[in-house]
């Protein structure tokens, strides 16, 4: 390290699908940030859920739905293909993945074990959300915005407006 440089950045990948990001996932990003002093919000195109949003769509929502202080140390974009490859491209070794039920344990841990044999030089770090969205996921939150319900408890604003419009046939 030369003359006045500080430590290195120590740079963190939040990957997930994010149909839509819920205030789950953004807890678990503002969790991420006392790990880290960056993030990359990877956001999956082609998976193989069918997604009410485009991943550009997903990015912009996630850009609006995050608080400016958070958002000066987060970069999010799309990604397709494997995950480790993403992460080396961009020179990332730890990967952040939210825990909310023991169902997610199971896959989750599956997913860390074939991401370190593909990386051995990549760790994943398991963190649980807030209790008060332990039970939420975007399923569920879809689920109440396609039958009309109030998501604003569960996502910001800007997400809760941009599936009203998706549902009622508009795109947003």
């Amino acid at each position: 390290m030369s003359a006045g440089q500080g430590p290195p950045v120590r740079l963190g990948l939040f990957p997930g699908t994010f149909d839509p990001v819920t205030r789950g996932h953004l807890d678990i990003l503002g969790r991420s940030l006392s790990l880290c002093d960056r993030i990359i919000v990877a956001v999956a195109e082609g998976h193989h859920k069918q997604p009410l949003f485009s991943a550009q769509e997903r990015v912009r929502l996630i850009e609006e739905a995050l608080d400016p202080a958070i958002r000066a140390r987060v970069e999010i974009r799309p990604f397709a293909g494997l995950l480790v490859e993403f992460a080396r491209a961009n020179d990332v070794r730890l990967v952040v993945r939210g825990l909310r039920v023991i169902s997610d344990f199971e896959y989750e841990f599956q997913m860390a074990l074939m991401n370190k044999r593909l990386s051995r030089d990549i760790e994943t770090v398991f963190l649980m959300p807030g209790e008060e969205y332990i039970y939420l996921n975007s399923t569920l939150v879809k689920e109440v915005a396609r039958c009309g319900g109030d998501a604003t408890p569960f996502v910001t604003e800007n997400v809760a407006r941009a599936m009203a419009r998706k549902f009622a046939g508009k795109e947003s």
